[in-house]
């Protein structure tokens, strides 16, 4: 991949790895974000101090493992946000992937080049990571189909942690049935799970807006024609805004366990955003991050009890269409935590969210989400390739 108009790709993945000759992903082209261990290949972590002060790997994580042993070629490692820290997609250091379906504004983050290549062409799909948001976001700012799947569901060895109990690896494509393909040589063997309630969350379209509400009202009614009927839900009792404040606690916490040693001992250049939250989550109180982790049980019992074994949960993936490029300051602290109130449901529950590219918004991109209980990876699939393909 040496030429990269999109500035997707990271210069030192810049590196083929051709598959097996045959199985069922056979003459696909893949990227991965550069997260993930390829061996022989450097892993940046999106900051030039990562990639100066680690070893290169010598053994290829098993989730790209997998890929390749399916018939799937690398194309290359993607751009990534900082340490994987970031909804944006604007790296300080490398600069900002091109959204192709509006070059204007970002394409989201932290898996930014991963949805870049997708979206432009340059690979069939594509693998990233979801913590807080990192596949649904840029799913729903470039036009695509994305997954982060139930938490665990896809080995996670191999790849530089952000918040272990809320990293997931996910995937782009630009189309559903490709989608559905790679889950099935990703995700476990598991039973049909058959989903038949069909829930609407109200207070996640709150968040959005009219205009996010009216734009998605044909695929919910597309959704509503197939379950037969529609209930209206409140997620969060105590608001979304609380459970963005525990999601984003718990998230410092794990990332300072994981990184404050190396950022304690290297003292790397970060770019404003991700230093202010390293920061802040070297100081973070330990009270705080105890109340939020018993508070995160009892929001994973609500959204259980909210979905049984049968429910799907339609909502926003993202508040709005992509933010232009190059903002700085309070407007970008707003929109990240809107973001994050409709993100974070799933994230605490570890459940897993389909995001589809279900409509279009002042000519931008914009995604419908369903969230599925623990499990019903495979069924949330074959519903984005059944009613959205």
């Amino acid at each position: 991949m040496p030429n990269d108009p999109l500035n997707a790709f990271v210069p030192h993945g810049l590196a083929e790895v051709a598959g097996t000759a045959d199985g069922p992903l056979a003459g696909l082209r893949f990227a991965v974000k550069d997260l993930f261990d390829v061996a022989g290949l450097p892993t940046g972590a999106g900051n030039p101090d990562w990639l100066r002060t680690h070893d290169i790997p010598q053994h290829t994580a098993p989730a790209v493992q997998r890929l390749l042993d399916t018939g799937a070629n690398l194309a290359g490692k993607t751009l990534t946000d900082e340490l994987a820290w970031s909804l944006a997609g604007e790296n300080a250091h490398y600069g900002t992937p091109e959204n192709p379906e509006a070059p204007d504004r970002i394409p989201g983050g932290s898996s930014s080049g991963s949805a870049s290549a997708v979206a432009g062409g340059a690979v069939d799909f594509a693998i990233g990571t979801d913590t807080g948001g990192s596949i649904r976001l840029p799913a729903s700012y470039c036009g695509l189909y994305g997954i982060r799947p139930t938490h665990g569901a896809v080995p996670l060895e191999g790849s530089v942690p952000l918040a272990p109990s809320f990293d997931t690896v996910g995937w782009f494509a630009r189309d559903a049935a490709l989608l559905h393909r790679v889950g099935v040589v990703l995700l476990p063997p598991a039973p049909a799970v058959p989903l038949r309630r069909l829930l609407v969350a109200e207070d996640a379209f709150a968040v959005a807006g009219e205009e996010v509400r009216a734009a998605l009202a044909p695929a919910r009614d597309r959704l509503q024609e197939r379950f037969g009927s529609a209930t209206a839900v409140t997620l969060a009792p105590e608001g979304l805004e609380r459970w963005r404040q525990v999601f984003q606690t718990l998230q410092a916490a794990e990332a300072w366990a994981a990184h404050g040693a190396w950022i304690g001992s290297v003292k790397p250049t970060f770019g404003p955003g991700v230093r202010d939250r390293f920061a802040a989550a070297a100081t973070l109180d330990p009270a705080l991050t105890h109340a939020a982790a018993e508070t995160r049980e009892s929001i994973r019992r609500r959204m259980d009890d909210l979905l049984g074994a049968d429910g799907l949960i339609a909502l926003p993936s993202a508040p709005g269409i992509a933010p232009l490029r190059g903002l700085s300051g309070a407007a970008v602290d707003a929109e990240r935590g809107r973001a994050l109130a409709i993100l974070c449901p799933a994230g605490l529950a570890g459940l897993p969210q389909i995001s589809i590219p279900a409509a279009r918004l002042n000519g931008c991109p914009l995604g419908l989400s369903l969230i599925g209980p623990r499990g019903s990876d495979s069924a949330l699939l074959a519903i984005a390739e059944d009613l959205f393909a």
